[in-house]
């Protein structure tokens, strides 16, 4: 069987990375190159960066962070946050990053992800996708939870795949920095859409959790949170061992 990944998020703004609850009350938490480090260290699989503020500000997103993240880990990098352009996968790409996420962008222009997918592979792009709830139905929101688009998440999945995503980043709003579980009824039903590899994200809140994702969400490819992993209530290491023992194929470092 294919491993599953646990997957840190950090979240930066003003390059430190901070976390919040349901994309709000946002707290500092730490220096995002030595983060990434300790992860590194730990045997995260991969890790995913987020300028969090970095489409609401209408800015780039901070290569500067990413260069010297890159010099220090070598685990796969996923970056996101205020990619307008084919010019800033091109820029994130060469500042270390091996893969590119796009939210707000593939909104606005959904041939983003088609002329992505062309010049760099599929691989390298991923379909992020801020989902909530809204009158009955799975409502896909940009510029960090902020704006309600009113799309359709179910439609938009399918879309993404169609269009050249290698992969979908899936975040319920939610259930973010909750803590509650995984949102497992929404990852279920975006999972019945697509085939392509898809990362949980947003309310995990113990070791626990990520097994009910694994063990009620068999199509998931990944775990992915925050906040546990940078409070070390749970650590990377310790929570693949638990997994394993668990029946759930993990790599580990020895």
């Amino acid at each position: 069987m294919i491993a599953r990944r646990i997957i840190p998020c950090l979240d930066v703004r003003d390059g430190r990375v901070v976390k919040g609850v349901n994309f709000e009350g946002i707290k500092d938490v730490a220096d995002p190159v030595d983060m990434a480090a300790f992860y590194n260290d730990e045997g995260a699989d991969e890790l995913v960066f987020y300028d969090i503020t970095a489409s609401h500000e209408g800015r780039g997103l901070f290569t500067d962070v990413l260069k010297r993240t890159a010099a220090r880990v070598f685990i796969p990098l996923t970056v996101g946050g205020g990619v307008s352009g084919i010019a800033d996968f091109e820029r994130v790409l060469n500042s270390g990053a091996d893969k590119v996420s796009v939210n707000s962008a593939a909104v606005k222009n959904p041939d983003i992800i088609d002329q992505a997918a062309r010049r760099y592979g599929n691989q390298c792009v991923v379909l992020s996708m801020d989902v909530k709830r809204v009158g009955g139905k799975y409502s896909v929101f940009v510029n960090g939870g902020r704006v309600d688009t009113g799309i359709d998440a179910l439609e938009w999945a399918r879309q993404g795949q169609e269009r050249g995503a290698g992969e979908l980043v899936v975040n319920s709003i939610d259930t973010d920095g909750v803590r509650g579980g995984f949102d497992i009824a929404m990852l279920n039903d975006i999972s019945a859409q697509v085939s392509i590899p898809i990362v949980a994200s947003g309310g995990a809140g113990n070791a626990g959790d990520f097994y009910r994702l694994f063990a009620e969400c068999p199509s998931i490819d990944a775990g992915l949170a925050a906040s546990i992993f940078h409070s070390r209530e749970v650590g990377i290491g310790q929570l693949k061992k638990y997994l394993a023992e668990q029946g759930v194929p993990m790599r580990i470092i020895k």
